[in-house]
């Protein structure tokens, strides 16, 4: 199995699939192609919540602002996964997920193999499309021969881009954090951990109490709520809104919660 991942709208992905179909038989299925545009944190972040409920597969994942530039490719191998990717951090978190492992462990790629991609013909390629002519091959040949190992362009490599979230400051009745992304329904996505809201009615988020709720529906229609996502980080969120909105915060911003 390949499956894709990247920010371009149609119909790019269909040429990305083309050229996978070219070369090799594998199930293609896609995980998103409405990333948000050149958000590599964002798509570390949902490729970190996705990939590890597929089973053993090549992944390639092309959220790349530095396309055209002399900014790698690699092969990320971690568990029985590989994540084809651009050298931009968006394959690391995923591939410590994969592995088991933390980001203090993990640090050095001690329990995932990064390898470096030669570009198949570098004048044949476009400098603005290296989901099409560099990355879907490449994820097609990994998934055909097996992992990078057996191919002749790909070598090892110890100096590739590093990608970690922020931790929030935690303190006795709070933390201050920020938000790592906004989901398609407008749910703002914090780093802060689910656990320590567990048993609050209500939070302040940035002085303003908030009712804490399990599932949206608990609100009515248009009334804001803090809760935990599958993800296992605090929401902040509207019954049938947007919670990025009502709350005016976007990705990057940061907030204060107390309890």
């Amino acid at each position: 199995m390949i499956t894709l991942a990247s920010d371009f709208p149609s119909p790019y992905p269909a040429a990305m699939r083309g050229v996978i179909c070219s070369r090799s038989d594998a199930r293609i299925e896609d995980i998103a192609h409405d990333f948000p545009r050149q958000d590599v944190r964002a798509a570390a972040f949902w490729l970190r919540e996705v990939l590890p409920y597929f089973p053993p597969a090549t992944h390639c994942a092309v959220v790349d602002p530095g396309v055209g530039t002399d900014r790698s490719a690699l092969v990320v191998e971690a568990g029985d996964h590989a994540i084809v990717a651009p050298d931009n951090g968006v394959a690391i978190p995923v591939a410590r997920e994969l592995a088991g492992g933390d980001a203090e462990a993990e640090s050095s790629g001690d329990d995932f193999d990064v390898w470096e991609i030669e570009y198949e013909d570098s004048e044949t390629a476009s400098t603005t499309f290296h989901g099409r002519d560099v990355f879907a091959p490449a994820a097609a040949d990994v998934h055909d021969e097996g992992g990078p190992a057996a191919l002749d362009r790909c070598s090892r490599t110890d100096d590739w881009v590093d990608l970690t979230f922020p931790e929030p400051d935690m303190v006795a009745k709070g933390a201050r954090g920020e938000v790592l992304v906004v989901d398609g329904f407008g749910n703002v996505i914090t780093n802060v951990p689910g656990d320590p809201i567990a048993d609050c009615e209500g939070i302040r988020v940035d002085d303003e109490l908030i009712p804490v709720r399990d599932a949206y529906a608990a609100r009515d229609p248009g009334d804001r709520l803090v809760t935990v996502g599958s993800h296992g980080n605090v929401e902040l969120a509207v019954n049938r809104g947007r919670g990025d909105e009502a709350f005016g915060l976007s990705a990057g911003d940061s907030v204060l919660l107390e309890w």
